[in-house]
C-alpha cells in the first residue's frame, strides 16, 4: 500500500471512529460539509502524528477545501518526513 492509500485509509477510518457515516465520507466533501469539529481536527492531527510522524497545525488542515486536499497535504508531509 502506498503512502496516499495508507493516509486515505487512516483518515477515513478516523472519521468513521469519530462517528461520521462512512457513506457520507467522500473525497470531494469539504470538512465543513462533513461537519468536522475543532475537537475532531485535534484528534485527527494526533492520529496523523502517531501514524506518519507528521506535525500539522490546525490551520493547515482547516485550509484544505476537500477531504482529498487534506489527504494530499498529509501524504506530501509524510513523504517529505520519510514515512513513505
Amino acid at each position: 500500500m502506498n503512502t496516499r492509500e495508507s493516509v486515505e485509509k487512516v483518515v477515513i477510518d478516523a472519521l468513521d471512529e469519530f462517528g461520521f457515516d462512512r457513506q457520507d465520507i467522500l473525497l470531494d466533501s469539504s470538512l465543513a460539509d462533513l461537519d468536522v469539529s475543532s475537537l475532531d481536527l485535534v484528534e485527527l492531527i494526533q492520529i496523523v502524528r502517531e501514524e506518519f510522524g507528521v506535525e500539522l497545525q490546525g490551520q493547515q488542515i482547516a485550509g484544505c477545501a476537500t477531504l482529498d486536499a487534506l489527504i494530499s497535504l498529509i501524504t506530501d508531509h509524510a513523504q517529505a518526513a520519510g514515512a513513505a
